[in-house]
């Protein structure tokens, strides 16, 4: 399957809609457009197994360059949007990027980020830029018909980076005709109903590795993409029902945000023709999973992966109301559980997390942080948890979040799923900080719904609520409050940060 078929059988069918603006790509535009920026990338030099380097805003011509990456070869690197010069040049001199997408808004950044490329190596979409080739005036003339020596090309996305430099996940190009059926495709079809005529409603940034792979996986079945170019609760739900959506893929988070909206305006919109929203990237609370249920129905799936894609576990909505917390048996990999010593643990014991035989991967330029995380039981993610005696996997943690307080070893995401169902909590983030006496303090940092009600009072109230619902010793001791958290666009919630700020001043 690919776009390329969709382009000769239903030329006419929009296979991206951007949802503010309303700009759309039909597949025979999605097809002539990556056609002729394949042709930009060979006569640029370019030939199978090098790689570009994409850093663009959720506009329309995002997933056409991928396109054209994935059937010339080449390896794609898509990169945050919110990088600094310094830390996107890394990444392009990484991954050895030989040439770069970027949105007229970042062009100075990917500018000053690859000073070895020529301009005409720099393709910027929109009005273009000083230091760039504008993308659509180097394409103009080039030829809408598919490149003479295609094969197939991959993704090589950067963990998020939050206690280094980050690390490329780069896994084998494939072999064969660029529209062999990968392993995704088939997981997606068998999982989550996705077919022709679906319709998919992507809120999240198209650099982050699900909404990008996801986005792909619907236009090899002939789908419409119907991309945000930022998250809004109220406008995702109005999308909806504009659109009939009939799948999407969201974070926790923005279930939050939108459980969080005025009853009347939750209720203003027509969610019915949703068949699957599909989450994962982060632990959702059994509180905000169960509301999100009752509200849009059994139409819920969640899975339990990572951008490295060495395992994967799945549970549907059926299977989560029977087993509440769980993130599903795996498909992909064998799961073990470990304690510290590397020994295995049964069933119900808590300890690390690895997947025994699935994907392959490396990390880039870093044998030894791949050597990391691997040992004779296969790869981990860096999570605790335990399997149950049916194999269904239930998370604990991050293992770099655990805090020992007085030799107990506590698990702040539970103290952050009770404080986020308080109704005047919109974000928090649980930590250990030093303690003369216990070694570490469980310490809170909530953004508050209202930042006016920001205070002693507030503070007292949420942590009576939070020791009404948990042992002392899983509490925090003291609350801090902040206008925003820092979180990544995907919703991932970037604690370390918070816990180094703490560190440091206590020294």
């Amino acid at each position: 399957m690919h776009p390329f078929h969709h382009a000769a059988s239903q030329p006419d069918t929009p296979a991206i809609i951007m949802a503010g603006s309303g700009e759309t790509l039909s597949y025979a535009q999605l097809e002539a457009e990556s056609n002729r920026i394949a042709h930009l990338l060979r006569g640029l030099g370019l030939q199978r197994g090098d790689t570009i380097a994409i850093l663009m805003l959720n506009e329309i011509d995002y997933l056409p360059i991928c396109w054209a990456a994935q059937r010339a070869g080449l390896v794609y690197v898509a990169m945050s949007t919110k990088l600094t010069a310094d830390e996107a040049g890394y990444i392009a001199q990484d991954s050895g990027a030989k040439a770069i997408f970027c949105s007229a808004s970042l062009a100075a950044v990917a500018v000053a980020a690859t000073p070895g490329l020529a301009p005409a190596a720099r393709l910027c979409t929109g009005a273009g830029a000083d230091g760039c080739t504008r993308l659509h005036d180097a394409i103009r003339d080039l030829s809408a018909t598919r490149i003479a020596d295609e094969s197939a090309g991959r993704d090589m996305l950067y963990s998020s980076g939050t206690t280094g430099r980050p690390k490329g996940v780069r896994g084998p190009l494939p072999e064969g005709p660029i529209d062999q059926v990968d392993a995704l495709t088939g997981l997606v079809a068998h999982l989550y109903q996705f077919a022709p005529g679906m319709m998919y409603l992507s809120p999240a940034p198209l650099y982050h590795a699900a909404p990008l792979r996801y986005c792909m996986s619907v236009h090899k079945f002939g789908g419409t993409v119907v991309v945000m170019e930022k998250f809004d609760p109220e406008t995702y739900l109005a999308l909806i029902e504009q659109h009939r959506i009939t799948h999407s893929q969201l974070v926790p988070t923005m279930f939050v945000r939108m459980l969080k909206l005025p009853e009347d305006v939750r209720t203003r919109y027509d969610t019915s023709s949703l068949k699957v929203a599909i989450h994962a990237a982060a632990p959702c609370p059994v509180d905000v999973k169960h509301a999100m249920i009752a509200w849009w129905g059994p139409v819920i799936y969640e899975y339990y992966s990572a951008t490295e894609g060495a395992g994967f576990t799945a549970i549907s909505p059926q299977e989560w109301l029977a087993r509440p917390g769980s993130v599903g048996k795996s498909i992909l990999g064998e799961i073990r559980v470990l304690d510290d010593d590397g020994a295995l643990l049964g069933p119900n014991q808590t300890g690390r997390i690895f997947f025994h035989g699935g994907g392959s991967f490396s990390y880039h330029n870093d044998a030894e942080k791949t050597a990391s995380v691997m040992s004779e039981h296969g790869a981990t993610f860096g999570d605790i948890g335990h399997v149950d005696e049916d194999g269904y996997l239930f998370l604990t943690d991050r293992q770099a979040f655990m805090i020992i307080s007085g030799g107990v070893n506590v698990y702040p995401q539970e103290a952050e799923n009770t404080l986020i169902s308080h109704p005047e909590v919109a974000d928090v983030a649980v930590f250990g900080i030093p303690d003369a006496e216990m070694g570490e303090a469980v310490h809170a940092v909530v953004q508050p719904r209202d930042m006016a009600r920001a205070g002693p009072a507030l503070e007292a109230e949420l942590l009576a609520y939070v020791r009404g619902k948990l042992s002392h010793v899983k509490c925090p001791k003291r609350i801090d409050f902040r206008a925003e958290l820092p979180r990544h666009d995907t919703g991932k919630l970037y604690k370390r940060l918070l816990k180094d700020e703490y560190w440091a001043k206590a020294g």
